[in-house]
């Protein structure tokens, strides 16, 4: 890290970049935090609280930031900030929603999303109102060897107010924390999107907004105007974020909805339109079959559940029963199982023919837990029983092999 000028504040410790203190930290990633909270630090100038913070972020990084983890002298932030960080997969996948050459992000923290964006394109601007949080960032993308992004220390909607610079794409992740109180509202976060939007608009041709995935679709929708694609993004089967694209020429009546699930091996996408869900209708619905398909979160936090019958040929197990059904398998966004063999509800009491299973429960009368509990079924295993309700409107047990 390079050193201050005379008469600067010293933000960051750069003794914890020393080999042998790196080295250490590296060697007690398995340690207990507290322990090394509580002891005394073995090196002059550096107190245990900056060591044991600093063990516990890289531990943090190892799956979801892997770059930072995986190379030398990284400097890390507090947990809070790895924690509310874009995991590098989420990063990636966003940069390619990325309009024209330039981008400023107006809420920037760690930096990881700035740092996907500047693979994409030629000029980036990364803006955070944390002083010690902005100077990580910039001390980490020179480790990681990105030059194209300008760091601003400080609010990043008043240097956009400030600055003559023209930018392609605006991108923000507005705070859902406010006076540390959690906020659900998109005009309740900071920076109010919302309240700002036409400035925003009338600064770039592309917004792309990241919000929770608990944010309801058509309340944000009843907030925001121009519209033109929501991303529905899960990662390994858990929805992680919306991401709202809003183009200054777009004004058709709705969006598309773009469900996208992010693994190790791929990403697939799904789109569609809420008025064709909507509009569609299941011509009948189907007793279980060789192959049982559960939804993806994605599909389900979108509420696709009639379309999926009709785009990937699967058949639908009961209005409210959100499982698919076919007789050959298909290529599924989602988990697919090969049904082995399937009772009712009444004999799988009778019979208990399965001591140990994965439970999954859907549209039945209680849930996981009360069925385990009830039945004093051990969790795990390579079995998986599907309570749900079948075409009819019985109660089934499925017993499955996931694919």
């Amino acid at each position: 890290m390079p050193n201050c000028n005379e008469g600067e504040r010293v933000i960051l410790n750069n003794l914890i970049l020393h080999q042998d203190v790196q080295d250490f930290i590296s060697y007690k990633l398995q340690d207990d935090i507290n322990r090394i909270l509580l002891s005394k630090s073995p090196f002059a100038g550096i107190n245990s609280k900056e060591l044991a913070e600093q063990i516990d972020s890289k531990k943090r990084s190892e799956k979801k930031l892997p770059t930072w983890f995986n190379s030398s002298g990284i400097y890390y932030p507090p947990k809070i900030s790895i924690e509310q960080s874009s995991s590098e997969s989420t990063a990636a996948y966003k940069s390619s929603l990325i309009k024209g050459n330039s981008v400023i992000d107006l809420t920037g923290g760690l930096g990881v999303d700035s740092y996907y964006f500047s693979q994409k394109v030629p000029s980036v601007t990364h803006c955070e109102l944390n002083e010690e949080l902005s100077e990580i960032a910039k001390y980490n993308a020179s480790i990681l060897g990105t030059s194209n992004i300008d760091f601003v220390s400080g609010d990043g909607l008043a240097f956009l107010q400030n600055s003559d610079t023209v930018f392609d794409t605006i991108y923000l992740d507005p705070s859902r924390r406010v006076n540390s109180q959690k906020v659900f509202l998109l005009q309740d976060c900071e920076p109010d999107v919302v309240t700002n939007l036409d400035y925003l608009l009338s600064r770039a041709q592309r917004i792309i907004i990241k919000t929770a995935p608990l944010l309801d679709i058509q309340s944000g929708l009843k907030e925001l105007k121009h519209v033109s694609e929501i991303h529905v993004v899960s990662v390994k089967n858990e929805c992680k974020e919306l991401l709202w694209i809003i183009d200054k020429e777009f004004d058709l009546p709705e969006p598309e909805i773009i469900c996208v699930t992010v693994n190790d091996k791929d990403t697939k996408r799904y789109q569609f339109k809420i008025s064709e869900e909507k509009a569609y209708n299941v011509e009948r619905y189907s007793n279980p079959l060789n192959y049982i398909y559960e939804p993806d979160v994605s599909l389900l936090k979108s509420g696709c559940f009639k379309l999926i019958s009709r785009d990937f040929e699967v058949l639908k197990l009961h209005q409210h029963t959100h499982l698919y059904t076919s007789n050959n398998q298909v290529d599924f966004i989602g988990r697919t199982f090969r049904l082995k063999q399937q009772w009712s509800y009444k004999d799988f009491i009778k019979l208990k023919p399965v001591k140990q299973a994965n439970i999954i429960c859907r549209n039945f009368p209680i849930n996981a837990v009360e069925v385990k509990k009830k039945h004093r079924l051990l969790d795990g295993g390579i079995e998986y029983l599907l309570f749900t309700t079948g075409s009819n409107n019985e109660l089934l047990v499925l017993n499955c092999a996931r694919i």
